[in-house]
This record gives structure tokens, C-alpha cells and sequence, in this order.
């Protein structure tokens, strides 16, 4: 399995990196793990990577003898997932248009009936510290909360997921948000959506999709 785990990890993060979510080596991204979380190294370009590169982190932030460096941000990761028992997995980016708004230290607000889908009213933006401290990890915690995505201020972005693929798409999805705000916001202020209408989104999209069909007997 954690084979299987690691290979997934470094398909993510090429993945994350072939959609322009995070240039050069910027970003990371990780996985809960039988033994804790994986983490994508530190320093390494992503279309380099091999499952053997992730790099495994105990709960107590130990690392065994012999792996890759891992990310700075582990410990973003690390506390993220102990905070989060719903999550899975997560991917953090330095999306263009998403740094540039968390470079405002403002969030995203609720400009298109999509930003229920990292669940709240808006993508809120989380308090700057240095990259790759506890501190940093302490503010995007608290502006989650229940939440699933954040900025991150004059840093970038952060997406929760219950696996991989939903991590990726959900970053992919807040970033297109990013890009939406602020390029209605050249034309003037955009018209806000309210929490009625919100909640109409929320219902429609608990019949979004498509639903396993009901087994036909044979008689």
C-alpha cells in the first residue's frame, strides 16, 4: 500500500506542476500513510520524481534514516491532517493568480456560486508567516477551519481533499476562482454572492453528478 501511496504522491505532484499550479519547484504535496504522511522532498523538479523520492513522517515528526529531505512545509502537512481526521490528503501551491491575491492579504469572496466547494462562504486568506514554520502551520489550521482551501498570505494556496484527485481538483478549481476575481475586479467591484443564493448552490450540488444505477434483477 505504501508503495502504491508514494507513486500516487509523485503523480499529484507532476500533475500539479504540468497545470502551471506551482512553477519550478514551488509547492508540495501529501498523503496520510500508514506510518504517518507522506511528503513530497525538498528541492527536487517534479517530472524527476520516483515513489522512492516521497518521504514518509512519523506523528511525532521523526524521519527514518536514509530518505530524501523532505518539503519544508511538512509540518504544515503534518498538523493539517492531525487537525483534519476528514482529510486525506493535500496539495499546497504557488498558483499565479491565487499568491497574487493572498499578496493583497485578502480573501476570495463568493464572486461565483463555486466557492461552495471548498466549503464556505468565501476562500479565506490566512495570516503570513515564514514559509516552512510552526507558526505558518497554526494560521492556515485556524483559517480553515471546517473549510477545505485557503490562501495564504504573500505565499500562496492550500487544498484539502479526502484523496489525492479531489486535492488536486479542488486547488485547480480555487485557483480558476482567483483568476475569475481578479479579472472581474479590473472591470469594478464584482457583485458578491448572498448566503441564500449560496445555499441554493449547496442543494444543487448535493444532486450533482452522476449516481451508481440500481442493480436490474434477471428473473
Amino acid at each position: 500500500m505504501t508503495m502504491r501511496l508514494r507513486d500516487e504522491l509523485v503523480r499529484t505532484a507532476r500533475r500539479m506542476s504540468e497545470l502551471g499550479l506551482s512553477p519550478g519547484m514551488t509547492g508540495n504535496v501529501s498523503v496520510r500513510s500508514p506510518g504517518g504522511v507522506l511528503v513530497t522532498p525538498s528541492g527536487m523538479p517534479y517530472g524527476e520524481l520516483i515513489g522512492d523520492d516521497a518521504v514518509e513522517i512519523k506523528p511525532d515528526g521523526a524521519i527514518a534514516p536514509g530518505q530524501r529531505a523532505p518539503t519544508s512545509e511538512w509540518q504544515l502537512h503534518r498538523d493539517l491532517l492531525a487537525a483534519r481526521p476528514d482529510v486525506h490528503a493535500i496539495v499546497h501551491t504557488h498558483s499565479l493568480f491565487c499568491t497574487s491575491i493572498s499578496c493583497l492579504r485578502r480573501p476570495i469572496p463568493a464572486i461565483h456560486y463555486m466557492v461552495v466547494r471548498a466549503g464556505g462562504d468565501e476562500i479565506p486568506c490566512a495570516d503570513y508567516a515564514t514559509f516552512g514554520s510552526a507558526q505558518l502551520a497554526t494560521n492556515v489550521v485556524a483559517a480553515l477551519g471546517g473549510g477545505d482551501a485557503c490562501l495564504m498570505a504573500n505565499h500562496g494556496m492550500v487544498a484539502l481533499g479526502v484523496d489525492l484527485p479531489a486535492a488536486l481538483r479542488l486547488a485547480a478549481e480555487v485557483e480558476t476562482l482567483a483568476s475569475q476575481y481578479w479579472h472581474a475586479a479590473q472591470l469594478g467591484a464584482p457583485h458578491v454572492l448572498g448566503r441564500a443564493e449560496l445555499d441554493d448552490a449547496r442543494r444543487q450540488f448535493a444532486a450533482y453528478g452522476q449516481r451508481r444505477a440500481r442493480a436490474r434483477r434477471s428473473w
